[in-house]
């Protein structure tokens, strides 16, 4: 698998993203996850992501149960903080995204000893001496809390060498921005701003993160499903999608069987074909969309499909397609 570089890390082009893993949308057995993380492992991934939020501590535990079968220095994986997970005084309702969970919810801490905390708890339950990427998760409300305290706690773990890169995690790319100019990070996970659907990274997050060096793990290549299945009650950002998007995608579809080949490879391929994109994240949650995902990195798509797809004026002008197109 092509490999790339994410400061000093060594990384692949394909990661595993976790939050299916953790139960999102709908839940996963213990042999399922245990499954796809071995299929993934023997594809050759070797950049795995995960957070606490994901299923509720349930991704964490289940990845670092395969990871610690593995030698240390032979992946990379990340984890995130901003959110603690505690147990609330009654019973825990159903969450409304991630099902099948433990009975602990997230409680938002992005001040420098919750962050130090969150660490200690995330590697008790991945069962590691340690991570290599830290994420400041969410942030979307919490900007000074996050540079105050968790960036702070995150650049103290890096200068001691405990971490190797540290970053944040987020649905949108204008907060990012301004992370990039006020802390020195580097790397930032985008999930879903840079698709087929949404390009809104080209207008200042790419280019700063070109300019600085800083490396973009991209997530939500799929828009939350709409990518890969705009027929069947479609999600865009883990809602029901609304009915204009479903349309372009729907159009999108029909231009991709045109020629020949699928949404998901085309979904895929454009995002991998920006120099800014570091890693794809992908998430799955059967060792069946482990091996599909890999296939669509591999799956031909027409330089003619490329062609169509920019005189539609389907995609922006300034986004770099497949083949130099």
């Amino acid at each position: 698998m092509k490999r790339a570089r994410l400061g000093s890390l060594d990384v692949t082009s394909i990661g595993l993203g976790s939050a299916p893993l953790g139960g999102l949308f709908a839940p996963v057995s213990d042999a399922d996850a245990e499954a796809t993380i071995a299929r993934a492992w023997s594809a050759g991934i070797r950049f795995f992501d995960t957070a606490p939020l994901y299923g509720f501590g349930l991704a964490e535990r289940r990845l670092g149960a395969f990871l610690r079968q593995q030698p240390r220095d032979s992946y990379v994986i990340s984890t995130k903080v901003g959110r603690l997970l505690r147990a609330p005084d009654g019973a825990a309702a159903e969450d409304e995204h991630y099902k099948g969970t433990p009975r602990e919810r997230p409680v938002f801490d992005f001040s420098h000893d919750g962050v130090m905390r969150s660490v200690e708890e995330s590697l008790a339950r991945l069962g590691l001496d340690r991570v290599d990427v830290l994420l400041v998760h969410d942030p979307d409300d919490h900007y000074d809390d996050a540079v105050a305290g968790a960036f702070r706690a995150l650049q103290r773990l890096r200068e001691d060498g405990t971490v190797k890169a540290i970053g944040a995690g987020m649905n949108q790319s204008e907060m990012l921005v301004r992370f990039a100019e006020a802390v020195p990070v580097d790397c930032f996970l985008l999930a879903g701003r840079y698709t087929l659907l949404d390009q809104g990274a080209l207008d200042a997050l790419f280019p700063v993160c070109q300019a600085k060096d800083i490396g973009i793990l991209l997530g939500g290549i799929y828009n939350s499903g709409i990518l890969a299945n705009p027929h069947t009650s479609a999600k865009f950002n883990y809602q029901d999608a609304d009915p204009a998007l479903v349309a372009r995608a729907l159009e999108l579809d029909a231009l991709c069987r045109r020629y020949g080949t699928e949404l998901k490879a085309a979904a895929l391929q454009f995002c991998m074909a920006h120099p800014a994109v570091t890693v794809a994240v992908m998430g799955a949650r059967n060792a069946a969309e482990i091996a599909d995902n890999i296939a669509m990195s591999e799956n031909v798509v027409p330089a003619a499909f490329w062609q169509e797809l920019r005189a539609r004026k389907l995609v922006d002008v300034r986004a770099p397609l497949p083949g130099g197109v």
